[in-house]
């Protein structure tokens, strides 16, 4: 983290703006604290990545708030290249004193330089992949995959510089590391699956208790526990370990996967 901190913070002066990717399920928990220090003035544009995967009506509330902030934010979905053609016009908007200030210096064809970062797992790779028309950007579904800085040109006059993924050493708010965990920016295998599930399920029952309803089946769950709400998932799916008892951990798995997937339906976080 340190060293992606230092790589950030070296490459600065060798671009104009600086792109963030976010996750639409959590646009202010998906987003590092630290990258509005280290980026200091310069330009900004934000990317809700996942929008498909997000409820469309608070998106849209988080896209105006941003722009009341100054910060240009775009709904997208990288693997499709959905909202991807507004990029170049948004990247020229906010750049547009500098293209101003090349024209007066005879500079008109100069490129303008972005710089991508994120934290993991929220779509930097597949985004330059989808702009850059090749994949030639490494794209893995677990967080952690790109290592160093890249060069891509993506055409009219724009180049972007791809950097690791990075989070903050510490989270300020617990909460914040679980909503991370639930969309798989921290790692499962360090993770304990089954309080994930249990926390994810609290979450579900207060705010989407539709959706699971629609997805497993089940009603009148008001007055369970999260933990016996799991044992219920576990099985309505007919995941048994032996007579009397369900396999909730296969069952958190399986839950924690059907909502990146976005088989719970649209669902903001934040």
């Amino acid at each position: 983290m340190a060293k992606t901190r230092r790589l950030i913070k070296e490459s600065l002066p060798l671009v104009d703006a600086v792109c963030e990717i976010a996750d639409a399920r959590l646009p202010l928990s998906s987003r590092n604290p630290e990258i509005d220090d280290i980026t200091g003035s310069k330009p900004r544009l934000l990317l809700l990545n996942k929008c498909d995967l997000a409820n469309d009506e608070a998106t849209a509330r988080y896209i105006k708030l941003f722009a009341e902030k100054g910060i240009a934010a775009i709904a997208v979905q990288c693997n499709t290249g959905k909202g991807l053609d507004k990029f170049q016009s948004t990247v020229r908007e906010v750049l547009r004193d500098k293209l101003r200030q090349n024209a007066e210096k005879g500079m008109s064809g100069k490129a303008l330089r972005v710089m991508v970062v994120g934290i993991p797992n929220t779509g930097k790779s597949s985004f330059i992949n989808r702009m850059a028309g090749q994949n030639r950007a490494k794209v893995e579904n677990r967080p952690g995959v790109t290592r160093g800085n890249q060069w891509f040109s993506i055409g009219q006059g724009i180049e972007l510089l791809d950097t690791p993924g990075v989070l903050w050493p510490k989270f300020e708010d617990p909460e914040v590391g679980l909503k991370l965990t639930y969309i798989g920016s921290v790692k499962d295998n360090i993770t304990d699956v089954q309080e994930v599930a249990v926390s994810f399920l609290s979450f579900m029952r207060k705010n989407y208790p539709d959706n699971l309803v629609k997805r497993y089946g089940i009603s009148d769950f008001e007055e369970l526990e999260p933990y016996e709400l799991l044992e219920l998932i576990a099985q309505k799916r007919g995941m048994l370990l032996r007579k009397g008892e369900y396999d909730t951990e296969r069952a958190a798995v399986m839950l924690l996967d059907e909502f990146r997937d976005g088989r719970l339906g649209k669902i903001t976080l934040d």
